[in-house]
């Protein structure tokens, strides 16, 4: 029984030191003094901001992209022991001695390490020879502007990793279903493809181009195995259950779960709440929640209520009323109706709550049991303070006169009577019976007499005049067609109503009320909002003194100083080798015309390589020049502030296109051993010269050492680049 211990336990594994030795480079070239600068470097000062969020817990949103990207940057500072406490101001700052720097740059750094030996496995995996690839590696290892931008705190890096990633996944689950279908190495493969994908747009959206391009491949690999015959009905429904549930199903669980965890972990108030729902605020720590904590759920006749504009935009704001009135005339001759202001007023206030009244009855307080409100109910909506009703009529709004005038009501005992019910529809209601909720319901006030719908039109930018306390301008819009969010409100701070004298009522809306009802938000429903400010959210894209368009990069008329040294000439650009970025624009420029060449000669009956060849090199271009057009062709359409580092994932594809058609020219079209040994000769040239520029520009991929004047002069190579160069 115990007769195996006879003989030694012996285990045997086949070690590629190309690429070790790759994976050793690209450590060191990515890893080699991160710590340098110890100062706040370019968009540093974008994203440690979200790092010190997460480190306390602090909600926030931003609109470049989901989550998962921060999280792995906040990842960095925590296994650092990163606080949070650090003021991100300024480019250029140096770092306090609590903020662990080497930590908070290490996984772009390994992210943008790793790069390499994936190029590396990529070409073999597409069945280019392993100098080919080794050649890949090395021009991703000495591509100046991928050091640059994979040693600081930035998501570049890391997207880029989980592109190549998901490539070489796919290619090893592609290789392996010729001969291996179903087995365990398949099954890996196949679901690292999916996991990848989703990582990937998780950082960034762009990653979402590289998921769909993969999608199409497998989805053309497919259509093929369909016209296998050897393949059976079942089987070819197993392959499509099992990429279904990789590349689809699997991906979209992990990017919702990339949300879970960020919501998880950002469990307090921010800086940010005020851009999110009533709902959703009052489910974070803090903030919202402290005031609206254990507040009555269901609006019922006599409930006091805040009203908050459910847009939010260009910020959230309360119905409000006050004690001035419309002045008789606006400043352009026309009339009002000299009734009292109704505004969205930004900041809370006591002259933002209302009553709930029965129009049927006087009392102003709720009944016991309460009387709740419910979808298509008839309502008066009494200011609390001044107790008039809110009104509306055919009378135009001060700034837009297409629109009604909304006021609270004055009795002047002229021809204009009052005009203030109102219907309650519920926006987001499940059905026609649903009850009127605080903080859940989103709700349409419709005017009963002229069948407008209040709304707070100050968002188009406008405000009141000195008279209105430059406050935002609330009309009853008479055209109501559709579905705005500028007409829709929800009830954020409530009570039940107790006392029926004014002065004692003055009282009670001054403090506040504690009842136990809670409100939480599922996790889809916070979900779903957050992603949609996510995707609608647009900040006020301005020029930036180093923005740039698409057509910038591809010749690199363009570059980005990040640092400089406040005392020495010391400094760091994103600036890409010059060698490589032409001759991947050469490349992609001899790929496009080969296989244009190629194809017209094969119509022709005129086949100049074998089948497999062939099929190789188109596999390659829709891999390489379909990676590089998925992330470069979006930007002409995008409308958005642009930079040099958003082409690097198209670049990262257009230099593994560099050794494919090197290797092609010389297989196919260098016939003669004379031809082949002059062309490696030219390669070998070539390569010196890439790795001379690397070289060149080192000082300022690594910020050291500092480079004098006239050395900073040389290195302007083109004279759209700014080299900064201190005056004497």
């Amino acid at each position: 029984m115990l007769g195996f211990l006879k003989k030694p336990v012996v285990v045997t594994a086949e070690i590629n030191m190309n690429l070790v030795a790759l994976t050793v480079m690209g450590l060191i070239s990515r890893l080699w003094g991160l710590s340098y600068p110890r100062a706040v470097v370019f968009d540093e000062v974008y994203y440690g901001q979200f790092v010190s969020l997460y480190m306390k817990r602090i909600f926030f949103v931003d609109d470049s992209g989901p989550p998962f990207g921060h999280m792995l940057l906040a990842l960095g500072g925590y296994l650092g022991g990163f606080d949070g406490n650090f003021l991100w101001n300024r480019i250029g700052a140096e770092y306090s001695v609590n903020v662990p720097v080497w930590s908070l740059r290490l996984l772009p750094a390994l992210a943008g390490a790793l790069c390499v030996p994936l190029a590396y496995q990529i070409l073999v995996e597409l069945q280019f020879s392993h100098c080919a690839a080794l050649g890949a590696a090395l021009l991703i290892l000495l591509e100046n502007s991928l050091i640059t931008q994979s040693r600081f705190m930035l998501l570049e890096s890391v997207l880029i990793f989980f592109t190549l990633l998901a490539v070489l996944s796919y290619l090893k689950f592609y290789n392996l279903q010729r001969h291996s279908s179903f087995s365990g190495s398949w099954w890996f493969w196949l679901l690292l493809t999916g996991v990848a994908c989703s990582c990937a747009v998780g950082v960034k959206y762009m990653g979402l181009f590289t998921y769909m391009l993969l999608l199409a491949i497998a989805g053309l690999h497919f259509w093929h195995m369909i016209g296998d015959q050897n393949l059976s009905n079942v089987s070819l429904m197993c392959h499509f259950l099992a990429r279904g549930l990789a590349l689809i199903i699997i991906p979209v669980a992990m990017y919702l779960s990339f949300f879970y965890v960020h919501l998880t972990l950002l469990y307090r108030s921010g800086p940010h709440d005020q851009i999110m729902t009533s709902a959703f605020q009052a489910s974070l720590e803090g903030g919202l929640a402290r005031i609206t904590q254990g507040q009555p759920l269901e609006v019922a006749y006599g409930s006091q209520i805040t009203l908050r504009n459910v847009l939010g935009k260009p910020m959230q704001c309360w119905l409000h009323s006050h004690t001035n009135t419309y002045p008789i005339r606006y400043e352009n001759g026309r009339g009002s109706s000299h009734q009292q202001q109704v505004t969205c007023y930004p900041f809370k206030d006591v002259n933002n709550w209302w009553i709930v009244k029965d129009p049927g009855m006087q009392q102003l307080v709720v009944s016991n049991p309460p009387r709740p409100v419910r979808h298509g109910h008839i309502v008066q909506l009494v200011h609390g303070i001044t107790t008039r009703y809110l009104n509306t009529h055919d009378v135009a709004a001060p700034l837009s006169p297409h629109s009604q005038e909304v006021s609270c009501y004055i009795d002047y005992n002229i021809s204009m009577p009052a005009q203030n019910l109102w219907r309650v529809e519920i926006v987001n209601r499940e059905s026609d019976t649903d009850v009127w909720k605080t903080i859940l319901s989103e709700v349409r006030f419709v005017h009963v007499n002229t069948s407008a719908v209040l709304k707070a039109s100050g968002f188009i930018g406008a405000s009141l005049p000195e008279w209105g306390y430059r406050q935002l301008e609330v009309v009853g819009e008479k055209l109501s067609k559709g579905y705005h969010q500028s007409m829709v409100w929800n009830v954020e701070e409530h009570r039940y109503g107790k006392s029926q004298e004014q002065k004692e009522r003055e009282v009670e809306l001054h403090s506040p009320t504690q009842m136990d009802i809670s409100k939480n938000l599922s996790f889809m429903a916070k979900f779903t909002e957050l992603q949609w400010k996510i995707l609608t959210l647009k900040n006020e894209d301005t020029e930036h003194k180093y923005s740039s368009s698409a057509l910038d990069w591809i010749t690199m008329d363009t570059n980005i100083a990040y640092w400089l040294h406040p005392t020495s000439g010391a400094q760091i650009h994103l600036l890409g080798n010059v060698v490589t970025w032409a001759s991947a624009n050469i490349a992609a420029l001899v790929y496009t015309c080969l296989s244009l060449w190629y194809l017209i000669r094969r119509r022709r009956k005129i086949y100049d390589m074998p089948e497999d060849a062939w099929q190789l090199w188109v596999s390659a271009g829709g891999i390489c020049v379909g990676g590089w057009a998925v992330n470069y062709l979006p930007f002409f359409l995008m409308e958005k502030t642009l930079f040099l580092y958003h082409y690097l994932p198209a670049l990262t594809f257009q230099i593994l296109l560099i050794p494919i058609v090197l290797q092609h020219l010389s297989d196919h079209l260098c016939r003669s051993l004379l031809l082949k040994s002059m062309f490696s000769a030219l390669i070998v040239a070539w390569f010196s010269s890439v790795y001379f520029v690397y070289c060149t520009f080192r000082p300022v991929t690594y910020g050291e050492p500092s480079l004098s004047v006239t050395e900073l002069k040389d290195l302007r190579w083109k004279d759209s680049w700014n080299i900064l160069i201190r005056k004497q």
